[in-house]
């Protein structure tokens, strides 16, 4: 089968198309013909092997997963002996986080992981650019348990995990605010936002309003310049930074507002079957900027790194 592989980190340069022993599925799993996957800023993270101390994981001198991705879009094309809920033929999508793999023609996975049969009548590319963006920002969401009524701050709402963001604050009933740059002002407000900052012509921390939740969904903003933001008992929340690491624990015992960092995240099929329900109820859409095909994933990856990209860039695997 085909793959993408890297053997060593490095530049996207690193990453090279290569014929592959396909995998074989255990008893337990199921093997999914891939037709569509993305990059992610993980996937960027994981080749460059950055930062360092991930490597004590990953690989110290050279990374022991060759292919990278997790988000999936495809068909079952194999069960295994004890498989009930998943037939050859299922049109499926998911994430494989740790495991990841998604960068190529065939991946095996557990039919208890987070996958589940696709939305009624959904294109595999936009099914592949649902779960990563979307599952960490319920991940990031939860320890602030929105309520109808509260106001959130969204910094960063053009990426994968703040286009999600902004839809599921919104499913939650809160009122949202949302950061990103001046091109994407109309797709945000499209997807829920309340209100939107362009963040070249204004500083929100500046704007005199305060806010219950801040959402950090690019790993950019730090606590100590949005504080000032934050309502007495409201909650920052993280989603990149080691720096969090410290300031949670620390927030929860002293000062009046909190960081909260959902690490590791939890990638479940409950959380998959959500999205699939919001979107089959019109709550949620996935956000597609760029998609190449497999041939391109130096291309996509490079853009991916440009930190500019609205939503998700998806690779397609169709002939």
């Amino acid at each position: 089968m085909r793959a993408v592989v890297h053997d060593r980190y490095g530049p996207p340069d690193v990453l090279r198309l290569e014929d592959v022993e396909p995998p074989i599925p255990e008893a337990d799993e199921v093997r999914v013909r891939i037709h569509a996957t993305t990059v992610s800023r993980t996937d960027c993270a994981l080749r460059e092997g950055s930062p360092f101390v991930a490597r004590l994981t990953t690989g110290v001198r050279r990374p022991r997963r060759r292919i990278l991705g997790s988000d999936l879009a495809g068909e079952v094309d194999t069960v295994g002996s004890n498989v009930t809920e998943f037939e050859v033929g299922d049109r499926v999508f998911g994430i494989n986080p740790w495991r990841f793999g998604a960068h190529a023609e065939l991946l095996c996975m557990r039919a208890s992981a987070a996958l589940s049969q696709m939305p009624s009548g959904m294109p595999f590319e936009e099914a592949a650019a649902i779960c990563d963006g979307a599952i960490l920002a319920l991940n990031a969401l939860r320890p602030a348990n929105l309520r109808k009524g509260q106001r959130i701050l969204i910094y960063g709402a053009s990426g994968s995990i703040g286009t999600a963001g902004v839809q599921l604050a919104r499913h939650f009933g809160a009122v949202v605010s949302a950061v990103c740059n001046p091109k994407s002002i109309e797709l945000v407000r499209a997807l829920g936002a309340d209100e939107v900052i362009d963040y070249t012509q204004q500083e929100f921390t500046g704007n005199g309003q305060s806010y219950d939740v801040i959402l950090d969904a690019v790993g950019t903003l730090r606590f100590r310049d949005c504080r000032g933001s934050l309502r007495r008992g409201g909650v920052y929340l993280a989603t990149d930074g080691f720096r969090n690491l410290f300031l949670s624990p620390w927030t929860a015992l002293i000062g009046a507002q909190r960081v909260r960092f959902s690490i590791p995240p939890r990638f479940t099929k409950s959380d998959v079957v959500l999205l699939r329900t919001l979107i089959e109820a019109g709550e949620y859409r996935a956000v597609i900027d760029r998609r190449h095909p497999l041939e391109q994933v130096v291309a996509a990856t490079r853009y991916v790194e440009t930190k500019q990209k609205t939503g998700n860039v998806v690779l397609t695997l169709d002939r």
